[in-house]
């Protein structure tokens, strides 16, 4: 294709008046998501049916409206998969509490989003409140609240999709004027590509494009291939030495990813927007220019892009990947606890029906064996990975090895924490941003009493993770995981207006990584803002009116 060709085509992506025209796989034109069959999972409703006789509790409705949904809200196959769901949040005190609740969790085969020493969050049918409560103490009858309280779970998964204006008016029109411009983002703020999650189908463009733009910083790479059959793209930033009679050492590298749970979007737009403006400051900001003739930087944004496509056209709060288990009706491995450092293949985490089901061997899930693969080739190519960043959501924290256990201590464990409470302060000290909680990865997802004694039993395992695993057995020193936005107000489902601010505090905690690793951290940072997408538009449109 010639290079004019190619750029106008770029626009596309680039500009939000032409978003709409790429093919976004998990919706319609009416801006309404698909969610593919809009019935249940098998096991769901297997597991319903069984409480529901175990508690004789009368079968859900079959519609709650017999009418056709307004625009705005929740159509009526969201209502049917989410509506009678809730997300409670409850408080745990004691002991008893916390092993009656892990209990009865398992026994009705809750979908836990979240717990740590706070609180701990639960999704529950509405029509099984009754039967949770029967499991528990008295005490927890009144400890509880549902979370998102200014709109139910249906209209929150609606709400996290495009807009409708984002998908309508331009899948027509095959025109175009020479005078391209972008429109005001909301709130006037940020690159129109992050106005929005986009689904993978244009991810995979998009990033294409960064490398066929910025050809001296940026080359698109693929890390491994899905159980399904999908690449799973990544970028790799940096800038080599030209000198070639200058003796090449090894390329310190910083690993950046997102994704590993489908349901988790804002990680993967984390990663994209990371991406994005260090891709884009290069040359005009003078820290991240030095930042990237020092190191290499690997962005793999969707880890889990068989279960991320699932999100979108399926079930929007789907966790684990796509293969198949020992349970027909059971698919998918939780990529986050199928590693072979400490793999706890033998406890109640082995049920396939479980959203933190290992595998049934150490490295049973795909992507993550590929993704470990991929690593270990790249350090027996000139390669040293000095960090890894490993994003998930929700729950503001910065969390550091061990995830295993809490009765050992990493080897750099000083450095470990002075560089946790760097990277924290910096978020904190951002543009607007939230305040993150810093502890070892076993500490931030147990309860702890004021003595320091354990309270709260874990709900899921706690081995088997990419945090250990790329700290112990790659030896990558600075590996941390860190929990995005919010405590709560959302869980996964956090409004899209939170992609930029999310983004930019991250940003900030990369920035002081960068100068902790060359021994700057205590200097300020003096930056000026390289993220503007209209330029990128203008520049774009030059070229191609230019022929080139």
């Amino acid at each position: 294709m010639r290079q004019p060709a190619f750029t106008v085509l770029s626009l596309l992506l680039l500009c939000p008046s032409l978003i709409a025209a790429a093919p976004h796989e998990s919706l319609r034109y009416d801006g309404k998501p698909s969610t593919g069959s809009y019935t249940p999972r098998s096991w769901r409703r297997l597991s319903d049916a069984i409480i529901r006789r175990i508690w004789r509790l009368p079968e859900m409705q079959k519609s709650l409206s017999t009418e056709e949904p307004a625009v705005k809200g929740p159509g009526r196959d969201l209502l049917a998969r989410y509506g009678n769901d809730l997300v409670l949040r409850f408080t745990i005190t004691t002991a008893e509490e916390a092993s009656a609740l892990a209990e009865a969790a398992d026994i009705l085969f809750l979908d836990v989003w979240e717990f740590n020493s706070d609180w701990v969050d639960i999704r529950i049918a509405k029509d099984v409140v009754p039967s949770l409560l029967g499991l528990l103490p008295q005490s927890l009858h009144t400890a509880h609240v549902p979370l998102m309280q200014d709109l139910d779970l249906a209209q929150a998964v609606f709400s996290s999709y495009p807009s409708p204006s984002a998908t309508e008016s331009h899948h027509d029109d095959h025109s175009y004027t020479p005078n391209l411009r972008p429109a005001p983002p909301p709130g006037g703020k940020g690159h129109p590509f992050f106005q929005d999650y986009q689904p993978l189908s244009v991810i995979k463009p998009w990033m294409s494009l960064m490398a066929s733009m910025f050809t001296t910083h940026v080359r698109r790479i693929d890390i491994g291939v899905s159980y399904q059959g999908r690449d799973i793209p990544a970028l790799r930033v940096g800038v080599h030495p030209t000198n070639r009679e200058a003796t090449l050492l090894p390329r310190k590298t910083v690993l950046v990813a997102g994704g590993s749970h489908a349901r988790e979007w804002i990680s993967t737009s984390t990663v994209n927007y990371l991406a994005w403006t260090l891709i884009n400051s290069y040359g005009k900001d003078r820290e991240i220019t030095r930042l990237l003739e020092q190191f290499d930087f690997v962005f793999v944004p969707t880890l889990n892009p068989d279960g991320y496509v699932y999100s979108w056209e399926v079930d929007r709060l789907w966790r684990k990947n796509r293969q198949p288990t020992s349970l027909r009706f059971c698919k998918g491995v939780d990529l986050d606890r199928t590693y072979d450092f400490h793999w706890e293949g033998d406890d109640k985490s082995t049920n396939p029906c479980s959203e933190s089901f290992p595998g049934d061997t150490p490295f049973g899930g795909v992507e993550a064996k590929q993704f470990t693969e991929w690593a270990k080739n790249e350090t027996e190519h000139g390669v040293e990975f000095v960090s890894f960043i490993d994003l998930h959501s929700y729950s503001q924290q910065i969390l550091y090895p061990y995830s295993y256990t809490c009765d050992a201590e990493p080897p750099s464990i000083e450095d470990l924490e002075e560089l946790a409470m760097g990277l924290g302060k910096a978020i904190r000290t951002s543009r607007k941003g939230h305040a993150y909680k810093v502890t070892s990865a076993c500490e931030g997802n147990v309860a702890l009493s004021k003595d320091g004694k354990k309270v709260f039993p874990r709900i899921e395992s706690a081995g088997g993770s990419a945090l250990d695993w790329f700290y112990h057995e790659l030896g990558v020193k600075f590996s941390f995981q860190i929990k995005l936005r919010d405590t709560g107000s959302y869980g996964f489902l956090l409004p899209k207006d939170n992609i930029v601010p999310t983004g930019e505090e991250i940003l900030d905690a990369v920035l002081y990584l960068g100068r902790f690793m060359l021994g700057e951290w205590r200097g300020k940072r003096e930056r000026t803002s390289a993220f503007d997408g209209e330029k990128v538009c203008d520049i774009l449109v030059r070229r191609a009116s230019d022929g080139g």
